[in-house]
């Protein structure tokens, strides 16, 4: 659950307490302005659903190494978009530090020292050697 002061830009702990979460609500909403923003031009417009049927049949299928890559590429080229990027204003940067903090501290509980996640014994069983534990 995202308790933040602003859930479209937030940090907050994944549902298995094993990961954290970043939501830039942001971000989507200027990749789509930025995909449709020439759509009044017809052949740029048909350039972009060409690169967008391309990404569809990547995504639908066995993609190859690059593939995916290479055709979200084409979209973005073909649609003129900019990298996605968001400014972060230094009320928000503090905020988000904030967050950021409390999931590294829920999350650092699962790690030994030298960073190595902490597993159940039931996920990695050991082989049996035949001989019982004295």
């Amino acid at each position: 659950m995202n308790h933040s002061s602003k859930p479209g830009m937030s940090f907050h702990l994944g549902a298995d307490h094993l990961h954290g979460v970043l939501r830039v609500d942001e971000i989507r909403t200027d990749t789509l302005v930025q995909l449709v923003a020439q759509w009044g031009d017809p052949d740029v417009r048909d350039e972009i659903l060409d690169a967008l049927d391309e990404l569809a049949a990547v995504v639908a299928g066995v993609a190859r190494e690059g593939e995916l890559d290479a055709a979200v590429e084409q979209v973005e080229d073909v649609a003129g978009m900019d990298t996605a990027q968001v400014a972060v204003q230094i009320p928000d940067v503090r905020r988000m530090l904030a967050e950021l903090t409390e999931v590294e501290r829920r999350t650092s509980r699962f790690l030994q020292r030298g960073g190595s996640l902490i597993t159940h014994p039931a996920a990695n069983p050991q082989p049996e050697t035949g001989r019982r534990a004295s």
